[in-house]
């Protein structure tokens, strides 16, 4: 019996397998080159790009290298451009990448702060991302865990183009594996072959009081890259704008559903922090409340966004219970990044 049985395990295992690989070779050929469907987004053949090793360390109790056969796959469609020295932009062309988000990659990570002592949050986590040619660019922890779009920052396997119907113009395609940014207008986070992740938490160091009374703050102060300080200042005869919103927080849960008038914060912040290809790669804010509170934003979730779910500044003199000023992050699921009382804001280029 035994000697039959065997043979037949071995011929079904076989089938199985050849199963899967048919299905594999039929999604890789399978191209609507004729535009029978209304996707957009099939038209032309994919192409595989080799992945190398990827190592997550940092500040968590588990480093390891990435095991990417147990993630699943998501799709990102970009539109990469890139910014040219004398600070014009660059169409580099229209693509959809095919990859392994980075809440995925980091979701089973056990994290292990350095400062949970003293501030436990996770909000002040981020995350850096390296490869071997010394390029590097960073992510705020809320940008990866708590957005309204999941799953828009990948390291990408596989890319197809997007090309237009009537030029039929072939954009260049990467060779090799590519961290893309979904949100980013500016591309320049989409670096190739990543093969470290680093997730750390911010050296800011600020007094922690919960007992403030009233949390109130009059003004914020702003600190540049070099260490210089000044004041924020919205601009006279800039314009308010509402947002309509259900205000969740992941611990509380609802709010309210009152909208939001504010201004946005990218507006009010780019003449001290004016846009090149560092600051986008690897500019990281500081912000802060009166009482200590305090996250992790980087520059390009703050100022390089496509989605125009950006993040307001509201300025209300006669709230002496989390005024004058506080953050409407327009972006973020969870209401956690809304700052209240805010007192300062520090950028960095790590």
């Amino acid at each position: 019996m035994k000697k039959i049985l065997f043979p037949i395990f071995l011929l079904i295992a076989w089938s199985c397998n050849q199963t899967r690989e048919s299905k594999q070779v039929a999604q890789e050929v399978m191209v609507d080159s004729l535009e029978q469907t209304n996707n957009f987004y099939d038209n032309e053949p994919v192409q595989q790009l080799p992945m190398v090793q990827l190592v997550v360390d940092g500040e968590i109790a588990n480093p390891d290298t990435v095991d990417f056969s147990k993630l699943p796959i998501h799709s990102v469609i970009v539109k990469e451009a890139l910014l040219n020295a004398d600070g014009t932009n660059k169409f580099v062309g229209a693509y959809r990448y095919d990859g392994y988000s980075l809440f995925d990659i980091l979701n089973t990570v056990k994290i292990q702060k350095k400062n949970a002592d003293v501030f436990p949050p996770i909000i002040d986590l981020y995350v850096e991302v390296s490869n071997d040619a010394g390029e590097k660019v960073v992510f705020s922890w809320g940008e990866l865990y708590y957005p309204n779009n999941l799953h828009k920052i990948i390291i990408a396997n596989a890319v197809m183009r997007i090309v237009p119907s009537k030029t039929k113009e072939l954009w260049p395609l990467p060779e090799t594996s590519k961290l893309v940014v979904g949100n980013d207008l500016l591309t320049e986070r989409n670096i190739s072959n990543p093969t470290k992740i680093t997730v750390r938490s911010l050296d800011a160091s600020f007094k922690i009081d919960r007992e403030i009374k009233p949390l109130y703050s009059d003004k914020v102060k702003v600190t540049d890259a070099s260490g210089k300080e000044g004041t924020l200042n919205i601009p006279k005869g800039m314009s308010p704008v509402t947002f309509n919103t259900i205000f969740y927080g992941r611990g509380r849960g609802i709010h309210s559903t009152t909208p939001f008038t504010g201004y946005y914060l990218k507006d009010i912040l780019q003449s001290t922090y004016p846009v090149s290809k560092e600051s986008i790669q690897r500019g990281l804010f500081t912000v802060a409340a009166l009482d200590g509170y305090r996250m992790s934003v980087t520059y390009s979730e703050l100022i390089n966004r496509n989605d125009q779910q950006d993040f307001l500044l509201i300025d209300d003199p006669k709230n002496n219970e989390g005024g004058r000023y506080r953050l409407f992050p327009a972006c973020d699921f969870f209401s956690d990044r809304a700052i209240k009382a805010l007192s300062e804001i520090r950028f960095e280029v790590r």
